[in-house]
């Protein structure tokens, strides 16, 4: 089908709106969204998983920021770093990863070996399960001194879910016979990804200067936090020194570290205050001259010296079709959700394609989210629909972090603010794009705000669902209806179409227009 002249394609991607039809702990079910309800009985629309296999996780693993934009944009099911490492756990290659093995044996001279991450089985942006692999693995290599820096969850698990976790690993680090824990920090400090330096220095100061309150326990220590109203996002970066021992070390110079975690926009802050010999965001009173800096995965080019799983390159992902085309496109988000909208959306690359353009909009300086449901959408949907009015931009792709962010903070009341703030955003959407007879797609990366309360015990939920997500196409009058059944992946196969692009041999993904036949070549 030709595209009409100057046709746009506008993508709505929803972080967190998670398709479910039970209202209980349904925020998007108790808000009033009007201009969605529209949308959907008027136009076309299906549900779409979003979590596990059919997103490249393990069976049974919730979908997440990083996982649903990589499947969108790549039109595909993209194997993810946790199916990855997992295999490599499996099939034994990663007892002789040689970046890995490194490390460990560089610490039989006596220096230390750090691992460092989410103890969290989450699986967005680690696994406990990979952080006893390498503990047997330094066993295995007869690594002396081994330390563990715990960094709490409290997001995508529940909020009081690491008393558990932490006690698990402490029970694993004696059945192996190997390591121990050095410190335990929230993720709020140690994983913070929006430049709040001040978050990370904590971290910093408690892992590299050994400077910070102490405990002589680390399930302890987190339980007295819950006393204190303090949840397993939140906790103070505390070093563990047993009664009657030796302090840990702080991490020292010809020591090793490894960073465990796998998804990389949360870990990059605290890398760089370890790695960049140039540095103005806090003062550092000593960084360490390391043997060796491992990161799981590839945080970003050249932060790290040494990767143990390198990044698998995406190639003819939307907007790199779009780009082939000589169209210019738009990108847009603010700063929570940035980075998916770009780097992920286009397949692991940092730099736009040829044409794209992207804008970031700051996010408010808020402790946490609850605290201002509505961020910074109206702004999004300012600089938006400014792009749209100019016409140059044959595709635009926009994130509204808001059902996600203050979903993961438990507030009920506030998730349902934020959504409705959203539905507001896409009634000043729709018009302006259907008049130009563009294209108005509508979707999410995974779920969230539809489950937020525990059935059984009434508390707060704060991490993603399983739950499949919706999307609208709207605008295109020759689509009559789409099928069921589809995943993340489909929907660039859907849409290109729509505005006279070829499906690239690359996206595997199915066309879900009703007239069409699934892809003969579809994974997943």
């Amino acid at each position: 089908m030709s595209a009409a002249p100057g046709r746009p394609l506008v993508l709505v991607i929803i972080d967190g709106w998670g398709y479910r039809t039970d209202p209980f702990g349904n925020a998007i079910a108790a808000a009033k969204t009007p201009n969605w309800d529209a949308l959907w009985q008027r136009w076309p629309h299906t549900i779409l998983a979003a979590a596990g296999e059919p997103v490249g996780l393990p069976e049974g693993q919730q979908g997440n920021s990083e996982v649903g934009h990589l499947n969108i944009g790549a039109g595909r099911v993209v194997y993810q770093d946790l199916t990855r490492i997992n295999r490599a756990i499996q099939d034994g290659s990663f007892t002789t990863n040689q970046v890995l093995r490194a490390a460990m044996q560089s610490s039989a001279s006596g220096h230390a070996l750090h691992l460092m991450g989410l103890v969290s089985p989450g699986g967005v942006h680690s696994s406990s399960q990979h952080l006893y692999a390498l503990l047997e693995m330094a066993h295995a290599l007869r690594a002396p001194r081994v330390f563990v820096h715990a960094f709490t969850d409290g997001r995508d698990e529940p909020p009081n879910s690491a008393a558990g976790y932490v006690g698990e690993l402490v029970e694993r680090i004696r059945a192996i016979g190997t390591g121990r824990i050095a410190s335990v920090s929230g993720r709020y400090y140690a994983m913070d990804r929006d430049k709040r330096w001040e978050r990370t220095e904590r971290a910093y100061r408690t892992v590299v200067e050994a400077s910070g309150p102490t405990a002589p326990d680390p399930v302890a220590l987190i339980t007295q936090s819950y006393a204190s109203g303090i949840t397993d996002e939140f906790i103070v970066p505390t070093r563990i020194v047993p009664a009657g021992e030796e302090p840990p070390p702080a991490i020292g110079d010809g020591d090793s570290v490894i960073f465990f975690n796998f998804r990389p926009d949360r870990a990059r802050q605290l890398s760089h205050a370890l790695l960049d010999e140039q540095w103005d965001h806090f003062p550092r009173n000593r960084r360490p001259k390391l043997a060796h800096f491992v990161t799981f995965t590839e945080y970003e080019k050249g932060l790290a010296p040494e990767v143990a799983f390198p990044d698998e390159p995406l190639n003819q992902v939307l907007a790199e079709v779009v780009a082939d085309a000589g169209w210019q496109q738009f990108h847009t988000a603010e700063t929570e959700k940035y980075a998916h909208v770009t780097y992920f959306l286009n397949g692991g690359r940092e730099a736009p394609f040829p044409g794209e353009d992207r804008l970031l909009v700051p996010s408010p300086r808020v402790a946490t989210y609850d605290l201002k449901p509505e961020m910074s959408a109206s702004l999004v949907t300012d600089v938006l629909l400014d792009r749209l009015a100019a016409g140059e931009d044959r595709f635009l792709v926009v994130n509204f972090a808001n059902p996600d962010m203050v979903g993961h903070t438990g507030v009920f009341p506030a998730t349902v603010r934020a959504v409705e703030v959203v539905d507001a955003m896409l009634g000043r959407i729709a018009g302006p794009v259907l008049s130009r007879r563009g294209i108005l797609a509508i979707s999410a990366d995974h779920g969230n705000a539809e489950l937020k309360v525990d059935r059984a015990t009434g508390a707060p939920l704060t991490a993603h669902t399983l739950s499949p997500v919706p999307l609208i196409v709207a605008g295109a009058d020759e689509v009559h209806g789409l099928r069921e059944g589809g995943k993340l992946g489909d929907i660039a196969p859907t849409l290109l179409p729509l505005v006279g692009l070829e499906v690239p041999r690359a996206m595997s993904g199915d066309d879900l227009r009703a007239a069409t036949r699934p892809n003969p070549a579809r994974s997943g």
